[in-house]
């Protein structure tokens, strides 16, 4: 690990995607940082400070047993998967057997008990890009998905393609591939 030289902070907003405050924040600021500490480190001014290891941590890779979406979790949790899965490796869901992984995605809360529309889970309105989907305390307006095997595409060509509409499970058991 070693000593640290310079630190910086980013701030995440609510709507962040992983991809958006890697590509838009850290990595311009990581670029410059670097700049900043060899200057510091080459003009002798630069300052040393020994890391609390017992305060380190660190996060492996995301796979698919930790980015599969529970529907039944509440709206803040399927929303926040979704984005921290974006845009490697995409959060993903069961459709009629195979993986669909969602990228793009907005929040909708709903404020009174049954104004969902749904049960968790299930489409409960498509628009001409998106595709509304019903979880616990709100809705998951989709609007980028790719199945397996399939390029990326809007959430509501895919549900057409694959027949689905509102009132449908959008989410199930997936069936792994022999």
């Amino acid at each position: 690990m070693g000593p640290v030289i310079l630190q910086k902070t980013v701030r995440i907003e609510p709507d962040d995607t992983l991809g958006s405050v890697y590509f838009d924040r850290l990595f311009p600021l990581g670029v410059a940082a670097l700049l900043e500490a060899a200057d510091e480190v080459v003009s002798g001014r630069h300052r040393e400070v020994a890391q609390n290891e017992l305060a380190a941590s660190y996060e492996g890779w995301c796979r698919d047993a930790e980015s599969e979406i529970n529907w039944h979790c509440h709206v803040d949790q399927v929303y926040n998967l979704i984005r921290g899965c974006n845009p490697s490796p995409g959060a993903w869901t069961a459709v009629q057997g195979k993986k669909v992984r969602i990228f793009d995605a907005r929040k909708h809360r709903v404020t009174r008990f049954g104004d969902v529309g749904g049960k968790p889970g299930e489409i409960v309105a498509i628009g001409g890009e998106s595709v509304l989907i019903a979880a616990q305390g709100g809705r998951l307006e989709i609007f980028t998905v790719r199945a397996e095997g399939e390029p990326k595409t809007s959430a509501a060509r895919f549900v057409q393609a694959a027949g689905l509409g509102i009132g449908k499970p959008f989410g199930g058991r997936h069936t792994p591939k022999p």
